[in-house]
């Protein structure tokens, strides 16, 4: 399922480009699972076009991307998440575990180097959006993004850092993802902690929106007349969309996840903002249109190949 010589992809939002990168796009958790509150039915019913970017149903997994958005904004450049890493110790995290990636060669596809990258966006803490923060130097982990600032909600990192004890020690590898991955960039004093609203530029603007994580964040883009809002993981499956009351099995806090999903997807509709979910497959984000005191899915969004160049250009 993964997109051949198309794993980076583009498009121009206002004054914003937006590149996509594709690391892989395949099946992934039972849709029973990963969506306990979804019925078969709902799946059924609109197998049409869940399958097979979406949802397989033959094995009734749900099909996910792990991806990542690179934005030019303002003659600087912006990632948002950096998936899940290169041969980390993740036990208990199915595909996530000693992942092996060339997320490096996919930004050189994008014309992008480490040292070029400004701000690194994590909307939230979770494994595979904080993975590529750092890289193994001789054994110690440091900084991919030398230059970076890298922005993170300030509720997760307390809650997954060492002051909450690693998520309340619920599992390991919330500690190990801290200490590979997050701890390096605080030593190494790139870490800007936010909370609420954090305006990146007069495109680009960080809004909290807990429920997923304690500090889940969307991240909102307006320039000119377009307008985008990058939901991390508030919405993990198109179905979401049609029942935005149902959360993944990954949302700490359900009731506040659900208000925050709905809260994001009236304005998106009011608004017209382009909906762009870290996980969504096939075109990868679409708008959404009120249907009735509900939602409906509107066009998906028309990216194109990313024309490959020099990351010194």
């Amino acid at each position: 399922m993964t997109y051949e010589n198309e794993n980076v992809q583009r498009i121009l939002l206002g004054d914003v480009e937006v590149i996509r990168v594709i690391e892989w796009h395949q099946p992934f958790l039972p849709a029973s699972e990963m969506f306990p509150a979804v019925g078969d039915d709902v799946w059924k019913a609109n197998e049409a076009w869940l399958d097979p970017d979406h949802w397989e149903p033959d094995s009734g997994k749900t099909v996910s991307a792990l991806q990542s958005w690179i934005l030019r904004s303002s003659g600087r450049t912006i990632l948002i998440d950096t998936g899940a890493g290169q041969g980390r110790e993740r036990p208990g995290m199915g595909p996530f575990h000693r992942a092996q990636s060339d997320f490096p060669g996919l930004l050189t596809k994008a014309g992008v180097r480490p040292q070029d990258v400004d701000v690194v966006v994590n909307t939230h803490l979770h494994v595979d959006h904080v993975g590529w923060n750092t890289i193994d130097a001789d054994g110690q982990w440091v900084p991919t993004f030398p230059n970076a600032r890298y922005l993170i909600p300030a509720a997760d990192d307390f809650h997954y850092g060492p002051d909450n004890a690693y998520g309340n020690g619920a599992q390991e590898v919330d500690r190990l993802i801290y200490q590979d991955s997050i701890a390096p960039i605080h030593q190494m004093g790139q870490v800007e902690l936010w909370d609420g609203l954090y305006r990146i530029d007069e495109h680009l603007t960080l809004e909290s929106a807990p429920g997923h994580t304690p500090g889940s964040s969307v991240l909102r883009l307006v320039s000119g007349t377009d307008r985008a809002v990058f939901v991390g993981d508030l919405l993990h499956s198109p179905v979401q969309i049609l029942q935005p009351c149902c959360n993944s099995n990954a949302c700490l806090a359900p009731g506040q996840a659900a208000a925050s999903r709905r809260r994001i997807l009236e304005r998106a509709a009011d608004e017209r903002e382009l909906l762009v979910p870290a996980h969504f497959g096939g075109a990868g984000a679409l708008e959404i249109k009120r249907n009735g005191a509900e939602f409906a899915l509107g066009p998906w969004a028309a990216f194109e190949p990313k024309r490959e160049q020099s990351g010194s250009e």
